[in-house]
């Protein structure tokens, strides 16, 4: 099947379109990855994970407190980490505590999530045009 562009006497860097093409996400893969960092565009959610990585391990009301949220929201944020497999929890008596899951990326907590942060603070404001 020809692409457009090919037709139009492009790639210009057959190279690079080639060298690109063999390290693409599958759709499938594109699609988890969009999901999984959907996940994150709530900021009760992102809160809460970072919450759990400065803590390690907070039950609900602690995690509340320590967001100043409310726990029915708290609760339901957990709810959804949980059911993606980004935290779970524990049970100590009547106490449930939750951690981020084993397995969770370092890197996205440590580095690419605050730097996406301090990038947007970086070009806030700033024109396309400039």
């Amino acid at each position: 099947m020809s692409h457009p562009s090919i037709a139009e006497g492009h790639p210009v860097d057959p190279a690079r379109v080639a060298h690109a093409r063999e390290r693409l996400l599958s759709r499938d893969d594109a699609a988890r990855l969009s999901s999984i960092l959907s996940l994150l565009a709530d900021p009760t959610r992102t809160r809460v994970i970072y919450a759990l990585d400065v803590a390690e391990e907070l039950c609900v009301g602690d995690i509340a407190l320590t967001l100043d949220l409310g726990e029915d929201a708290v609760g339901y944020a957990l709810r959804i980490l949980r059911t993606a497999g980004m935290v779970t929890r524990r049970k100590a008596g009547r106490t449930v505590y939750y951690r981020l899951a084993d397995g969770f990326p370092e890197p996205l907590r440590m580095h690419c999530l605050r730097r996406l942060v301090e990038i947007s603070d970086e070009n806030a404001g700033v024109d396309d045009d400039d």
